[in-house]
């Protein structure tokens, strides 16, 4: 008899689609767990217009409301904004997990938490090209030492074809809600992260309920995925039990 589980939602970062989820997907499907990948507006296969941080949390809210309780909500990089101000007066998210994510109390943005911090350098701000209507791009060159360090190369390869424009927008705006304060969650710190700095990641893990460190890239679910895997069906059991 299977274990009784909540539903994971995994919140992809800037650039990204609920594409870079599949891999972990199949793998927490072997272990019996539940999960939605959510594609933000105007990323993967989305059809809507691009947003803000808050439109994307509206949407990640949207998709809670159709689920049944109680999910546990994953954010990678800049979905922890998003998933910090989504989770906001929930009772049905049980947990809130951070893969190398922007861990945000309200009233911070995601380059306001960084220009409070001590500087440190990352690959990723190489690979940034300004793009058109306020967006972003990444260098598919360079976009591959800051994100996918560790990769199989053929994930690397079909990875960096689907990276979309990025609103900067979403980056300036203020999480609102304390749910970072009021809902369990675990950090996954990447030491060798060329997109967030671990020093800066170990500020946001202090303000987490439990933590761990995993010795790779910034991308855990392709690099590491049995362990992502494992960590969010225990806290998927945990929840439910």
């Amino acid at each position: 008899m299977s274990r009784p589980s909540a539903t994971v939602v995994l919140v992809h970062g800037a650039w990204h689609g609920a594409w870079c989820f599949a891999a972990l997907q199949d793998a927490l499907d072997q272990r019996g767990v539940p999960s939605y990948a959510i594609d933000l507006p105007g990323h993967g296969t989305s059809t809507a217009p691009l947003s803000d941080l808050h439109g994307d949390a509206a949407h990640v809210v949207a998709v809670l409301d159709r689920l049944a309780a109680p999910s546990v909500l994953v954010g990678h990089s800049y979905g922890g904004a998003v998933i910090s101000h989504a989770a906001a007066g929930r009772a049905d998210v049980g947990h809130l997990v951070y893969l190398a994510a922007f861990a945000l109390y309200g009233g911070e943005s995601v380059m306001g938490f960084l220009a409070g911090q001590p500087r440190a350098e990352v690959a990723l701000s190489a690979a940034m090209r300004p793009g058109a209507d306020g967006c972003s791009v990444l260098d598919p060159v360079a976009a591959v030492p800051a994100l996918y360090g560790d990769c199989d190369t053929a994930a690397v390869a079909a990875a960096v074809a689907r990276l979309s424009p990025q609103p900067m927008s979403t980056m300036t705006q203020e999480v609102h809600g304390d749910a970072l304060v009021t809902v369990r969650s675990t950090y996954v710190r990447c030491l060798r992260d060329a997109a967030v700095h671990p020093t800066h990641q170990a500020t946001m893990a202090a303000r987490c309920t439990a933590s761990i460190d995993l010795d790779c890239d910034h991308s855990p679910f392709l690099s590491r995925t049995a362990d992502i895997a494992d960590l969010l069906a225990a806290t998927a059991h945990e929840v439910a039990a």
